[in-house]
């Protein structure tokens, strides 16, 4: 069965010592590609290295996240737009949040689900941006990926009604675009189909405490369907984990090799067979980001 990964970090820190391992137990696992998602400059240089030492796996994507909008540089631009020159890649992970402005985070969290997880690399701040700021910056990158047609992987968090806001009044890539560990209102999953959003599922939502979340997933159209790992965020609950695996402090983290396992669980809220899934999210994968491939 072939397995595609929409979204992941591997160039974050935590897994860095585990790569070659990761990447190796990935492949074992059947993932014929995934896209790394950088989300500020200072990773950028990362997700290049990474996509160079494993082309035939990675799919590179660069992009400035809404946490990381108050940080950047005023050569931001200039850098993202000399990656995307000379690399086949997407844009992202950029986006709106509104979370992070009602609640700042302590030293270590998760940029999806707002849990003590994520320790972001310790040249990068988080220093809250305003939604106006962030939306001027989401702005930016969303009409670079429609002038050049390449897939956009979108973050929002209780930013909803903002973001279609936006997609509907801005151009978009042809190609269309990701909404990542998609969380919004079932009610606007047909607008944004119309608009060109792919809906991607993460491990994270068979948590029982996500109900919501799955629910709307059983209403996303079945040829707008991706899979993700996010990782090393947003694991599977415990018992569904293959692959365990601790950062340097000693805790679980999420390995891109449980994907497989999130596309067992994703079988369950759309009712397919594990074959169809995996079929019909290839064929997805491969429309949206197909023409990045080498």
């Amino acid at each position: 069965m072939k397995l595609f990964d929409a979204h992941n970090h591997l160039q974050d820190e935590r897994l860095k010592l585990h790569q070659d391992k990761i990447v190796a137990e990935a492949q074992e696992q059947g993932i014929q590609k995934m896209v790394v998602n950088g989300s500020c400059e200072a990773d950028w240089a990362e997700v290049t290295a990474l996509a160079k030492r494993f082309p035939e796996l990675i799919i590179p994507s660069f992009g400035l996240h809404p946490w990381y909008v108050a940080d950047r540089t005023d050569e931001w631009k200039a850098t993202l737009l000399k990656l995307l020159d000379a690399t086949a890649a997407a844009v992202g992970e950029i986006g709106l949040d509104k979370w992070i402005l009602e609640r700042p985070p302590p030293k270590a969290l998760s940029h999806e689900t707002g849990e003590v997880t994520r320790k972001p690399e310790a040249r990068v701040s988080i220093q809250p941006a305003e939604l106006d700021e962030q939306e001027e910056v989401f702005v930016w990158q969303l009409r670079l990926a429609a002038e050049r047609n390449l897939p956009a992987s979108i973050h929002c968090l209780k930013a909803w009604g903002k973001l279609l806001e936006v997609l509907k009044r801005e151009p978009k890539p042809k190609c269309g675009f990701i909404l990542h560990s998609f969380g919004g209102p079932k009610e606007m999953i047909p607008q944004l189909s119309e608009l060109g959003a792919y809906f991607s599922l993460p491990g994270y939502f068979a948590h029982e405490r996500k109900t919501r979340q799955r629910d709307a997933f059983r209403q996303v159209p079945l040829d707008r369907l991706l899979i993700e790992t996010d990782a090393p965020d947003q694991s599977l609950p415990s018992d569904k984990v293959r692959f365990p695996l601790n950062d340097p402090a000693g805790q679980p983290i999420n390995h891109p090799a449980n994907l497989k396992a999130v596309y067992e669980f994703g079988a369950k809220p759309t009712g397919l067979a594990l074959e169809n899934l995996s079929e019909i999210v290839e064929a997805n994968f491969n429309r949206l980001f197909g023409h990045l491939c080498r």
